[in-house]
């Protein structure tokens, strides 16, 4: 097994684009994402799709390339991406992930536990549910049907929890009996990169992100996406506190102070998630990214079985 998949991973707003970018440069290879926000045509500002200049740099792939009208899950992201990295891989020994979800990061690296195939009508009755009484009302619902999964989940992310009830619903079986399975062997070996920085300049960042968006026009592109909004893909950070803005419930400046309070709970979910994995090869947010390189090639050059 001599084909080797770098992944990028750290907090949201840390600089993963840029490094990924500099790393397919110096391989000459590409670029898959891991990022489900940014599979969705319609969903630019709010997301931070690398930009035109980005893309151009080096080949990116699973970047808006699909509608928000899609059903699309990360079973069919695994499927897709492993079927890609099979092709990059007849080109060059070395391709790149980059992301900050780990569930879809894990699912190209490691693998997804086997759900039951979900009725579509299942998933719309949650939806509106979650129109019409509210996530709470969800939670409540899979507090009952799987009391296990419901400690571990993120229950402010609605996708998640409407996911596992789905399973509970249609297979009478918790969502957390299907987990943990063995997985499936993979072609290739992963060398995690994690991008590091302290909890302040994560913070810091993502509130000027945030502003950075709005002067960028995120609440026009909400108020656009507005009637859609019931769709999973916008059950999302950054739309939803836009979507309520909209419906009155409270003023633009709360609204931003949410989206920038949602988004450093995601950024903390996340470092969470790092720190249950052992092998990252850790890299400061400041260093020139030529000499981030430098570390990984040292660091794959000494460890022939990363």
């Amino acid at each position: 097994m001599n084909k080797l998949l770098i992944a990028v991973v750290g907090p949201t707003g840390i600089g993963k684009t840029t490094l990924a970018i500099a790393i397919a440069k110096h391989y000459q290879t590409e670029i898959v994402s891991a990022d489900s926000r940014q599979f969705y045509k319609e969903m630019n500002i709010g997301t931070a799709v690398p930009s035109f200049e980005e893309l151009q740099e080096v080949p990116h792939h699973f970047i808006q390339h699909i509608s928000i009208e899609n059903d699309y899950t990360v079973g069919d992201f695994e499927k897709e991406a492993i079927s890609r990295l099979a092709d990059l891989f007849k080109k060059n020994d070395i391709a790149v992930l980059v992301g900050g979800s780990g569930l879809y990061m894990d699912a190209v690296v490691t693998g997804l536990d086997s759900f039951p195939k979900v009725d579509s009508g299942v998933r719309e009755d949650l939806n509106k549910v979650l129109e019409q009484e509210g996530l709470p009302e969800l939670q409540h619902r899979l507090q009952r049907l799987d009391p296990d999964y419901y400690q571990k989940v993120d229950l402010e992310n609605p996708h998640r929890v409407i996911r596992a009830l789905e399973v509970c619903i249609t297979s009478g079986l918790p969502y957390s009996s299907f987990l943990n399975k063995v997985k499936p062997d993979r072609f290739f070996k992963t060398l995690t990169v994690g991008i590091r920085a302290e909890r302040a300049t994560i913070y810091a960042r993502i509130n000027q992100r945030v502003d950075l968006m709005i002067q960028n026009g995120l609440l026009e592109e909400a108020t656009q996406l507005y009637p859609k909004r019931t769709l999973n893909a916008l059950q999302t950070v950054g739309y939803r506190e836009l979507f309520d803005y909209l419906e009155g419930k409270f003023d633009l400046d709360f609204a931003i102070s949410e989206i920038k309070k949602n988004t450093r709970r995601f950024a903390k979910r996340q470092l969470t998630w790092y720190r249950k994995r052992d092998a990252i090869l850790w890299v400061p947010h400041d260093l020139a990214a030529e000499k981030s390189i430098a570390q990984i090639h040292q660091y794959i050059n000494a460890n022939n079985d990363v």
